[in-house]
C-alpha cells in the first residue's frame, strides 16, 4: 500500500489516563498493534502528552508509559503539553472544576520520570512550542544531560512565569 511509517497519538501507555481521555483502547491493546507493525516492518512514532492527566496524575502516567514504550520499538516519540483552548472538552471540564490542569513544573517532572524510565535506545523530541522548555535527546545517552536541563529550570524559574508562557498560547502551530 505504500505505506513506510505512522505517526501514532498515543498519548499515554497508562491505561487509567487513557480512559480519562476517552482513547477507546488499552495499553494492552497499543502493545498488540504495535507489535504488528513490528512484525510487518512498518516504522512507526510515538507522541505522548505531558499534563494529560491533570494535576498530581503525571508520575503514574510516565511511568507506565515509559514501561510500555520500552517493550516497543518506536522510530521515535514525539512530546507534547496538554494546552487548553476554548474548543476542547478539558477546557470546559476544568471551567466547571471537573479537570484541574497540572502546573507546569508537574509536566516538567513528568517529562523526566519518562525520560529517566525509558529503557529503549530512542530519539526523544519536546521541542514544540506546547513544551515550555525544547529539549531533544537520544536516550539513554543523553539522559542525565537533559534531566539535568529540565532539573536546571525548575530550580531556576517559577511558576506564575510558566503558567504566562501556557496563556499566552495562541495555536500549537
Amino acid at each position: 500500500m505504500g505505506i513506510n511509517g505512522l505517526s501514532i497519538g498515543v498519548e499515554s501507555g497508562d491505561d487509567e489516563t487513557l480512559a480519562l481521555a476517552n482513547k477507546g483502547y488499552t495499553s494492552a491493546d497499543i502493545l498488540e498493534q504495535c507489535r504488528k507493525l513490528d512484525e510487518a516492518g512498518i516504522e512507526y512514532y510515538f507522541v505522548y502528552m505531558t499534563g494529560l492527566v491533570g494535576k498530581s496524575g503525571g508520575y503514574q502516567n510516565a511511568r507506565n508509559s515509559a514501561e510500555l514504550f520500552s517493550q516497543l520499538n518506536p522510530y521515535f516519540i514525539s512530546v507534547d503539553s496538554l494546552t487548553l483552548f476554548p474548543d476542547i472538552e478539558p477546557y470546559q471540564m476544568a471551567r466547571h472544576g471537573l479537570f484541574v490542569p497540572a502546573e507546569e513544573k508537574e509536566r516538567i517532572r513528568e517529562l523526566q520520570i519518562l525520560i529517566n524510565n525509558l529503557n529503549i535506545r530512542i530519539h526523544l523530541f519536546a521541542n514544540t512550542v506546547s513544551n515550555f522548555t525544547p529539549v531533544t535527546a537520544y536516550l539513554p545517552y543523553d539522559r542525565e544531560k537533559v534531566t539535568n536541563e529540565l532539573q536546571f529550570v525548575l530550580n531556576n524559574t517559577d511558576e506564575m512565569g510558566m503558567q504566562e508562557y501556557r496563556r499566552n498560547l495562541k495555536s500549537l502551530g
